[in-house]
């Protein structure tokens, strides 16, 4: 399956919606995007990666070679990167934001409102497309390693250029405090907790790539002159 890399999972659901009530998400929607304060329960969720709702009217499908597509509903088209299991995913969604997701979802037909949580499982599963294939640039970090990682890449920066204009006594106190502050930044990131074995794959068939990208690097370094 290629909903996983590494951390990472990748979620695309897609769930009809009548033609005559699509309007109410669409308006729904604009208000989201107008009070920014409507989404904190979800912007909350810091393992989320990236969600985003599509729609999608009946005759706007794209013709890829099947021919023209005689649909009687509109859909709704959610995608979403997280981190962690498909099953951890769900209930931080159900319990964390349940009145945000019977709204977004409100027009979707047969909808049974995130809570009881078995029905909407059940759902969710129904009408989720399997993702074919899955790219993740950083597959051993998860959203909070990447936000640790430009945490400690800004304390270097400013200890460098302390460094050039600080004396030695006053840079140590600078290295200690940048210390003190990215110390539970310093952990290694590592696989998990979902193993995958198209992440082990694709670490296979990346690898002779890096290996030839290091051995540029190193020659380019090392060449004379340079």
């Amino acid at each position: 399956m290629s909903n996983i890399a590494g951390k990472a999972y990748a979620m695309n659901v897609v769930t009809p919606t009548k033609p005559m009530i699509l309007w109410i998400n669409r308006l729904i929607f604009m208000v989201g995007r107008g009070t920014p304060k409507s989404l904190a329960g979800l912007l909350g969720l810091s393992f989320i990666h990236f969600a985003r709702w599509v729609l999608v009217r009946r005759d706007q499908w794209p013709d890829l070679g099947q021919g023209k597509q005689d649909l009687q509903n509109d859909y709704m088209i959610f995608c979403s990167n997280f981190n962690g299991t498909w099953d951890q995913y769900i209930d931080a969604f159900s319990d964390g934001i349940p009145n945000g997701l019977d709204l977004f979802w409100y027009t979707a037909t047969k909808y049974p409102n995130s809570i009881p949580i078995t029905p909407f499982k059940d759902y969710i599963t129904h009408n989720q497309i399997y993702t074919n294939y899955y790219y993740n640039a950083t597959p051993g970090s998860a959203q909070r390693d990447i936000k640790c990682a430009m945490r400690v890449y800004d304390a270097l920066k400013d200890l460098a250029a302390r460094h050039r204009r600080e004396s030695p006594e006053d840079f140590a106190k600078s290295y200690r405090a940048a210390l003190l502050r990215v110390q539970g930044c310093l952990g290694d990131p590592g696989y998990g907790p979902v193993a995958s074995l198209d992440t082990e794959r694709a670490d296979i068939n990346r690898g002779p790539f890096v290996r030839r990208a290091e051995e540029t690097l190193f020659a380019q370094k090392n060449r004379p002159g340079a």
